[in-house]
């Protein structure tokens, strides 16, 4: 692990996106919350924000970090879903790797429960929109 317990604690911010993409049919499944697993967008912001919390446990490296907000967006689009995760703290340290696991895994997540219906979907993009400290 990096050594931060010379930095001051700051406000810090980090948005990060992936990008679902997949065919018009399924969005309009995921639209009318007709797939076989149920409400995807819900339980897709729940496994972001509970995969944001719990990013030093899968990276080994990240430092344990406890983020005063967590918020996982959604922009249905007819072809993708667009996915942001935006993580906020005051801390010695930042928490891109909280924002970018919470919109991998909510982008996994919505992969799981399409899978059923859609073979062709893929997850692109998946980067660092934002990164502020003050």
């Amino acid at each position: 692990m990096v050594k931060v317990g010379a930095k001051p604690v700051q406000f810090r911010r980090a948005v990060a996106e992936a990008i679902l993409n997949c065919a018009p049919a399924t969005i309009s499944a995921l639209r009318e919350q007709a797939l076989p697993k149920g409400d995807a967008l819900a339980v897709a912001r729940v496994a972001g924000i509970q995969a944001a919390k719990k990013t030093a446990d899968l990276i080994p490296l990240c430092h344990p970090l406890a983020p005063h907000f967590i918020g996982v967006e959604f922009v249905v689009q007819s072809r993708c879903v667009k996915i942001r995760c935006t993580v906020e703290i005051e801390a010695k340290t930042g928490v891109e790797m909280e924002a970018l696991t919470g919109a991998g895994i909510a982008a996994l997540t919505l992969y799981d429960m399409c899978k059923a219906i859609d073979k062709s979907m893929h997850v692109d993009g998946l980067r660092v929109l934002q990164k502020l400290k003050q």
